[in-house]
């Protein structure tokens, strides 16, 4: 019997080796293959021949070049396509997880948690695409993989190249456009227009499900399930499960509203009201293999982590409290001479994952761990703490505390001296007769604050312009709360520092926030950080930032955040050895932070010391694959040893896992570049150029690609050009490996004296 895809296997066999058949559906099927060029599994989805004649493979390539623009962390990437005998076919990576449809069949309904998490990752994905003026048309179980604790979206770009070629959407006769069981009735509609809120109705569909173990509207046929969705309303799912939250049931009817105009106005603000009801984003367990680095040495008597206290509202939106307890408890504990508290960076590492109090204590070298819970009712307080030997997991003390919210600064300070007097730790002369300083007594400042710092975790777009609307609430209710303004001022640095605004924009606005904290308290460590991020990233005044860096860590020693920027500072004075002995400082004070771990790459990276840059975001790597800034310095690192193929799949990565940052796609074509790839790269610069027309691209990023492709006029210009918009990464103008073509040309020695460096 001849095999029918013998022809296709023919017509791939110098790209592609397809091994076995992973899965069919109603347009595609789809096979694991191995990837020869690049010595990797791939997935390759063959269109069906119906599918194949209708669209044609001038409109299939078209279309899909506009989704191969799509990176994005929750969006599978794609790597390639074309036309192969009489198929078209397109590639992307091999997700070793599930389909969600997989986890359905298993589990009738999910917990509300992972729910939760889902919608939001999913959401995430078509808010971006959607920016980008794509919609997806076909959200469905089927094309949502699960895969380590994320959800990603698959198939961009393949209904539409069906819509625009199918002549009867809904029957048998030609192309079905989308699954009836989760579309929009706009889409069912001839000629009716589609945007990103019918999309949004597949998802709330898709939520449906996965809380009601079925589908809103079912049927015999698509006939049947369609006359359901226009003649009857969405069944309500509290009856078939009556635990959901009345908001939840709320959020998800409105986005199954019949008229688009009925519905949220985006699927990011379907989304938010799904946070706010459910519990929130970024709630589900970490991988139980996850590794995490351990601290070696015997902890001291007198150390202590405070882990996440566990949000026990009615209410799951009540996390950001509990959080904030942990958060202030840390602080007013750092204050205690001879105290060592691990820092909020390692024990939030931590959350929501189950591991014995020993290993915990090994893991933060600590001796003592501090569990607590938080039940907030209305004004009412419920919040009960315990103190844990971590070498025979004993209490050493507990208590409950029953209060109203007001008193909540009373409750930390209760908890903090309970736990100095348990652990007979001496308060120092001259010692602040309180340990937690509120910085406000305006509860409604105080709580607003606490939701900004919440979605200050996420840093992503959405969520740093979050962070700004939460801290802008906390400074109208209370004009003198400093803290809220330092923590504005960390905003708008991180805005600024990736790239979502213009550093013209962005760094401004942080110095003014800054400016008016040190004014209300010039003690405030955090504000002398802001400030002297400022100072370095934008005003290129590094006298200054080195004295406001200095003060920050006098101020606050253990700070590791202020550690975290200095070590910046000084890789961009050309003090590399010096930069490298600040990170592990910082590291030893949060030895879980990512973050940190990954700028130890950074500052090797600077120092020239390629192969230990190299090992270093490999450790980061393999603790947090998606960690995209580890595969942004791995990917340079590589690129010095000539190890293209490495720095190419690091960039790759980098793009992925960051929703396609400018930079990253910089990166990307400066590794192609110096591996010959001069077609590639110059499409970079092209995609780039696009980009600029609707989003801030800094000249920096055209910089590194001229680099590589050893165009020095252009090079130099677009560094020029970069001067001009005070990009912040021409801070690190002196050390950069990548400008090393350049120096000793008279126009970039310049560039160095503009940018205060020569």
């Amino acid at each position: 019997m001849s095999d029918p895809l013998a022809g296709l296997k023919a017509a791939l066999a110098d790209r592609y080796v397809l091994e076995r058949e992973l899965g069919r559906g109603g347009m595609a099927t789809v096979y694991l293959t191995h990837d020869l060029r690049h010595d990797r599994r791939v997935a390759v989805k063959v269109l069906r021949p119906e599918v194949t004649t209708a669209i044609g493979a001038e409109r299939f390539l078209r279309e899909i070049k506009v989704a191969a623009r799509l990176q994005h962390p929750h969006i599978l990437p794609l790597h390639d396509s074309g036309v192969a005998g009489d198929s078209l076919y397109y590639v992307m990576p091999y997700v070793a997880g599930e389909t969600l449809r997989a986890r359905l069949q298993r589990e009738r309904q999910l917990p509300l948690a992972e729910v939760a998490w889902i919608a939001r990752d999913v959401a995430d994905a078509l808010t971006y695409a959607h920016d980008h003026g794509v919609v997806h048309r076909d959200v469905k179980p089927e094309n949502i993989l699960l895969e380590s604790g994320h959800a990603v979206v698959s198939d961009f770009g393949i209904a539409r190249a069906i819509e625009a070629a199918a002549t009867d959407r809904l029957t048998g006769s030609g192309v079905v456009v989308g699954t009836p069981g989760y579309m929009s009735p706009e889409q069912s509609t001839e000629g009716a227009p589609v945007d990103g809120r019918s999309d949004m109705y597949s998802l709330a569909c898709v939520v449906y499900e996965m809380l009601g173990g079925d589908l809103p509207f079912q049927g015999f046929s698509p006939h049947a399930i369609l006359a359901r969705q226009a003649l009857e309303p969405a069944p309500r799912l509290r009856t078939v499960r009556d635990t959901v939250p009345e908001a939840v049931e709320r959020a998800v009817l409105r986005a199954l509203a019949r008229a688009p105009a009925d519905r949220f106005a985006t699927v990011a603000q379907f989304a938010d009201a799904l946070a706010e009801a459910a519990p929130p984003p970024g709630s589900q367990p970490l991988p139980a293999d996850r590794p995490t680095p351990a601290s070696p040495g015997a902890p001291p008597r007198k150390s202590i982590a405070v882990l996440p206290f566990v949000n026990l509202s009615a209410d799951p939106e009540n996390e950001y409290f509990s959080d904030g307890m942990t958060e202030e408890l840390i602080t007013a504990l750092a204050r205690v001479d001879g105290l060592r508290v691990a820092s909020r960076t390692s024990t939030f590492a931590l959350k929501r994952k189950e591991q014995d109090v020993r290993m915990l204590g090994r893991q933060l070298n600590v001796a003592t761990v501090l569990e607590g819970s938080v039940r907030k009712a209305g004004s009412r307080l419920r919040i009960a703490a315990q103190l844990v030997d971590v070498t025979d997991g004993y209490d050493l003390w507990s208590e409950i505390y029953e209060r109203d919210v007001a008193d909540v600064f009373a409750i930390q300070e209760e908890i903090s001296r309970a736990i100095v007097d348990t652990l007979r730790v001496r308060l120092a002369t001259g010692q602040a007769s309180t340990l937690v300083e509120p910085h406000t007594d305006n509860v409604q400042a105080y709580t607003a604050y606490l939701r900004a710092r919440y979605f200050w975790r996420r840093k992503s777009a959405n969520g740093l312009r979050k962070c700004i609307e939460y801290f802008e609430q906390a400074i109208a209710a209370d004009p003198a709360y400093a803290l809220a303004y330092a923590g504005l001022a960390d905003t708008y640095i991180s805005q600024g520092y990736v790239g979502f605004v213009p550093p013209s924009e962005a760094f401004p606005r942080a110095r003014r926030a800054a400016e008016r904290a040190l004014v209300l308290d010039d003690t405030l460590a955090e504000a002398h950080t802001a400030a002297a991020c400022v100072s370095m990233f934008y005003d290129w005044e590094w006298q200054r930032a080195e004295r406001g860096f200095q003060r920050a860590l006098a101020l606050k020693p253990r700070y590791p955040v202020a550690r975290f920027w200095y070590a910046c500072y000084l890789a961009a004075r050309g003090r590399p050895e010096d930069s490298v002995a600040e990170v592990l400082r910082a590291h030893e004070l949060a030895p879980l932070s990512l973050i940190t771990t990954a700028n130890l790459g950074l500052a090797l990276y600077f120092a020239r010391r390629y192969d230990e840059a190299i090992t270093q975001c490999r450790k980061v790597i393999e603790a947090e694959p998606a960690f995209f800034l580890a595969h942004t310095v791995l990917g340079l690192a590589c690129a010095h040893r000539s190890l293209h193929a490495d720095a190419v799949a690091a960039f790759q990565h980098a793009i992925t896992f960051s929703g396609g940052i400018p930079y990253a796609v910089a990166g990307l074509g400066y590794v192609y570049a110096l591996a010959g790839r001069r077609e590639d790269a110059q499409q970079v610069l092209a995609d780039l150029r696009e980009r600029a027309a609707r989003e801030y691209v800094s000249s920096f990023c055209y910089a590194m690609v001229h680099i590589g492709l050893l165009d020095t006029e252009l090079a130099l210009a677009a560094l020029a050009r970069a001067c001009d918009e005070r990009s912040n990464w021409l801070a690190y103008l002196k050390v950069w490996p990548i400008l090393d073509p350049l120096r000793g040309d008279a126009r970039f020695d310049g560039l160095l004296g503009q940018v205060g460096l020569g």
